[in-house]
């Protein structure tokens, strides 16, 4: 392991925030007024119906704390884009709310126009309705978080998938709330991504696919700097596989980028780690899931050819080096998993991080959908709930949520 100092995402192990188990245990809950910013961003069809509900469940432990606490409990979510100060039905926490009152075994009221003053007792829990609904919540206006700030005595925040974003109910309600602390799930996130980034077990291995290097190449930089093995798909393993001199036919990549990507080759071949390059891989003519596939040798490359999927010899040599890691970080499917003729790759993948021994962090929405086809959750060390918020703490940045709770906890541990 590496010397602290030198330790990769050392601001992450550094952190000190407040945790509302500690607070709930230490009986400072009791009586209290909780505000609750949970992610209960779920997807809907176009009845309303809730089509996948795990952000609800991920959120009942801190609301069942809450209550338990003898608090007076109030909980609020973004859902969907809706615009501000224009009240629409498709926008509302109501199908939410249900759902929440099924899972709780008790009736959570939906409460509408709320930031003047919510009546709740202890021991009740209500949802507020859409936060992204009041005028002011998404630029974070100070006028806003204060009266947020003034609803409650404690402030929650369970939200990771929102901490990349500094608004009303992710950092300014933390900035002038009597208190500010994490819920168990914001908590788990920040425990996991230390485990896995700022105190690995090594070899420390790094999966990051997806179709643009663009999109994520300050994470590539950022890695590259830190990891032991940088493994790369999808259409950004094209740009690595153009950048190491290899015919890539038709395939998606960005070729103004060739020199970032050699750069990040270097810089991994100068610490005597790698970028593994595919070797072998699956092609197609056309890009559909009943589109024949054929094994090729990547130097074998036809001009008219389709990079789908990373070939089997590439995806067992990356599976052997996966077995081996002692930590892994997985952000996206090196192929086209969802066509089943191109997804060999990507379920190799997916079985050899859940016969590791090491550690396993994964986040990202495509990663999830990986994760869940091929029935490995149990065998993941931990699921990030946080798609963006995920990505910016592998660039190395410091989250709003993060900083506001720990400069909060500070402020306490100084007074």
């Amino acid at each position: 392991m590496w010397p602290a100092s030198n330790s990769p995402f050392a601001d992450i192990a550094a952190m000190k925030i407040l945790r509302f188990s500690d607070l709930c245990a230490q009986g400072q809950a009791r009586g209290q007024r909780v505000f609750i910013r949970a992610d209960l961003n779920v997807p809907q069809d176009d009845a309303g119906r809730i089509t996948e509900d795990t952000r609800i469940r991920a959120s009942i432990p801190c609301i069942q704390l809450a209550l338990d606490a003898g608090a007076a409990v109030m909980v609020t979510s973004h859902l969907g884009r809706p615009t501000e100060g224009e009240f629409k039905p498709e926008d509302s926490l109501a199908p939410v709310a249900a759902r929440l009152s099924e899972l709780l075994g008790r009736d959570v009221p939906l409460v509408a126009d709320w930031v003047d003053g919510v009546q709740v007792q202890p021991g009740q829990v209500v949802l507020l309705e859409n936060c992204r609904l009041n005028v002011g919540e998404k630029k974070n206006k100070e006028d806003l978080a204060r009266k947020l700030a003034a609803l409650c005595d404690i402030f929650v925040n369970d939200a990771f998938g929102t901490a990349h974003r500094a608004e009303c109910t992710t950092y300014g309600i933390a900035q002038f709330a009597p208190v500010a602390c994490a819920g168990p799930l914001l908590s788990a996130e920040i425990d996991a991504l230390t485990k896995a980034l700022a105190q690995p077990q090594r070899p420390l291995a790094a999966i990051v696919a997806g179709s643009k290097v663009s999109t994520k190449l300050t994470i590539l930089q950022s890695l590259a700097d830190k990891v032991d093995q940088l493994i790369v798909g999808g259409g950004i393993a094209n740009t690595f596989m153009l950048a190491a001199g290899l015919p890539i036919g038709k395939s998606l990549a960005e070729p103004a980028l060739l020199a970032e990507a050699r750069a990040v080759m270097d810089a991994m071949k100068a610490r005597g780690a790698e970028v593994p390059i595919p070797t072998d891989v699956v092609v197609a003519k056309t890009f559909a899931a009943d589109a024949p596939a054929t094994v090729k040798a990547a130097a074998d490359v036809a001009d008219d050819d389709l990079i789908l999927d990373i070939g089997p010899e590439t995806a067992q040599k990356l599976a052997d080096q996966l077995k081996a890691a002692g930590t892994i970080v997985w952000n996206g499917p090196v192929g086209v998993f969802e066509f089943a003729a191109f997804e060999n790759g990507t379920r190799t993948i997916a079985q050899a991080i859940a016969a590791s021994q090491a550690f396993s962090i994964a986040g990202g929405g495509d990663t999830l959908a990986a994760i869940a086809k091929y029935g490995i959750e149990k065998q993941v060390g931990y699921i990030s709930t946080g798609g963006g918020a995920f990505l910016e703490v592998l660039e190395g940045k410091t989250l709003p949520a993060f900083e506001i709770l720990q400069k909060r906890a500070t402020e306490v541990a100084a007074s």
